[in-house]
């Protein structure tokens, strides 16, 4: 497919609180999300990433998701990443999975500085801050 990297998650967000993890190889509070695979919808992503992230079972409750677009650098060059992330809701506990180094509900009044680039973006485009 070229160097195009496609990731999808969820923005959940309930009682005016935010649920972001740390993972990988930057020290940001992200959306779950990862990397569409090839058999994979953009939806059935952000559910699997979810799980796997989180340990939670998720209902979209937006078809309109919040679409964004970056630039990765790697060893194998320059990659388009296009993150791509829905509404979500869930009712389960939250059980950070394998790599997860933090999982937390974040007050949206009160977000920490080291935000990854498109969280406050989405947060304004599904309405939650202005």
């Amino acid at each position: 497919m070229g160097k195009i990297i496609i990731a999808s998650g969820p923005v959940i967000v309930q009682e005016n609180k935010v649920l972001l993890n740390m993972h990988g190889d930057t020290d940001f509070w992200k959306f779950c999300g990862g990397q569409v695979q090839p058999e994979e919808t953009l939806k059935e992503t952000a559910i699997r990433r979810s799980k796997e992230e989180s340990g939670i079972n998720i209902e979209i409750i937006n078809d309109q998701p919040f679409l964004s677009y970056t630039k990765k650098e790697t060893p194998q060059g320059v990659f388009d990443v296009l993150l791509v992330h829905y509404l979500a809701q869930t009712k389960d506990e939250i059980r950070p999975g394998t790599g997860i180094r933090e999982t937390a509900w974040h007050q949206i009044d009160n977000l920490p500085e080291n935000l990854a680039p498109n969280i406050l973006p989405a947060l304004k485009y599904f309405g939650f801050i202005k």
